[in-house]
């Protein structure tokens, strides 16, 4: 069964019987089209959960009816307005502006690909809006929705090919 989960600018991401914290954009929630990359706001509106990324040196892959991904050291993510492959994964070295998805820290060792400006992405509307870990003190996202890594996990248990984010104003 597909899920529906909302994401609230409150700090709570609720779905059927699930309630967790979560925090969203340092620069709050927009309206999808009026989100800008790099602006940090979460874009207003229901977003298709796809793929699941994790790190496999660190952690398990999920447990999800969504497609799972194993990251390498060498994916990333075009954030290059200009670019023909603007907000998709990339291989490394790039040359054009991305972002590393193999990081130091902890919050992409589970990513979910959220489907925000990807059918086709128009540029400067945002990448990589990403579902990933909160990092230990909740600080605000560059745009995404994090929340703690067994909240995460718990959640993608519910999910299946169907299943929607929804962030709300």
């Amino acid at each position: 069964m597909s899920m529906v989960f909302i994401a609230s600018p409150d700090g709570i991401l609720s779905g059927p019987e699930f309630r967790v914290r979560c925090v969203l954009g340092k620069g709050g929630v927009t309206p999808a089209a009026a989100k800008r990359e790099g602006d940090g706001a979460s874009p207003i509106g229901a977003w298709p959960m796809q793929r699941v990324f994790y790190r496999p040196d660190r952690v398990r892959a999920p447990d999800t009816g969504l497609e799972t991904v194993a990251l390498t050291e060498q994916d990333g993510w075009c954030d290059d307005p200009d670019h023909p492959l603007y907000n998709r994964l990339v291989a490394l070295p790039f040359a054009a502006s991305h972002e590393k998805l193999w990081r130091d820290d902890h919050v992409y060792d589970v990513i979910v690909e959220l489907g925000h400006n990807d059918n086709p992405p128009v540029p400067g509307l945002g990448s990589a809006i990403f579902m990933h870990i909160a990092k230990p003190d909740y600080a605000p996202t560059e745009g995404c929705v994090a929340l703690a890594e067994p909240d995460l996990r718990a959640l993608l248990k519910l999910c299946d090919d169907g299943s929607v984010l929804k962030i709300r104003a």
